[in-house]
């Protein structure tokens, strides 16, 4: 139950900061032995119950932005800018997951399970993200983003399929690439993982075989996605702060000592 626990925090931290929540719990558990102890059948399944959690952080956290996007876009459109932003979310989506859901099988089979490529895509968005940061004006906030813009910082979420590359850095990124400023890159990162992880919970409950493993391990489904909630909701709090007096670069740092922690343990 403490590897559990250890997890939910890990995935609280690790889902909002740009330093791969997927990456850190494969990493955790295939190579620190935390959490190895969970049947191979539930990993998966667990992975994306704490994923869960923090799509709860995120709905929470972020409740009034939701309502106010939604009840703007069904009834004002694109007219509005509330309405226009949640419309341009919802095509933001699309790009990774269809490419997920195409893919799943191989991206589950075959990358999840490859440390070296985890530890060296960690490496590779670290850098990219600390250039792109500091070389990208600040001169954008959210609402002034174009559709192509949005479908631009959508498409770079294909990458993060690839565990390592984070579905928040490689959002980010693009973000700051598009001279967003470093809290509104944040934001909109945040508001695409909601549909994205949504989408993929249901997916997941839809199989059969879902439904009888929580049933069997309903205990450490509850605890881990209450913990990755919990601390999902302070680590969101943290980033937004962050961002506005700091850059990037102590999470480029972390990201490079931990892929180069991983090629060592994983050569030896």
């Amino acid at each position: 139950m403490l590897e559990i626990i250890i997890l939910g925090i890990i995935q609280g931290i690790a889902e909002f900061l740009p330093i791969s929540s997927s990456a850190h719990l494969i990493v955790f558990r295939d190579l620190f032995n935390i959490g190895s102890s969970i049947p191979s059948n539930v990993t998966l399944i667990f992975d994306i119950a704490l994923h869960f959690g923090t799509l709860l952080a995120i709905s929470i956290y972020f409740y009034k932005d939701f309502i106010n996007m939604i009840t703007k876009g069904l009834t004002m459109g694109i007219k509005d800018k509330s309405g226009k932003l949640f419309w341009y979310i919802v095509l933001a989506t699309i790009p990774a997951a269809i490419i997920g859901f195409l893919f799943e099988d191989i991206i589950d089979g075959y990358i999840r399970s490859n440390l070296l490529i985890i530890a060296i895509a960690l490496i590779i968005m670290g850098i990219i993200i600390y250039i792109v940061d500091k070389k990208s004006p600040l001169i954008k906030e959210l609402h002034n983003i174009s559709m192509k813009e949005a479908f631009l910082i959508g498409c770079s979420q294909i990458l993060a399929l690839i565990p390592g590359f984070s579905r928040s850095g490689t959002t980010i990124a693009t973000g700051r690439l598009l001279k967003l400023d470093r809290e509104s890159a944040a934001k909109f990162s945040f508001y695409l993982s909601a549909p994205i992880v949504a989408g993929a919970t249901i997916i997941k409950l839809l199989e059969k075989e879902t439904l009888l493993l929580i049933q069997s391990y309903w205990s450490i489904f509850i605890i881990g996605i209450l913990v990755s909630f919990i601390i999902g909701l302070l680590c969101i709090a943290f980033l937004l702060k962050y961002l506005k007096k700091h850059d990037f670069k102590i999470f480029m740092w972390y990201r490079l000592l931990l892929g180069i922690v991983i090629i060592i343990l994983t050569l030896i």
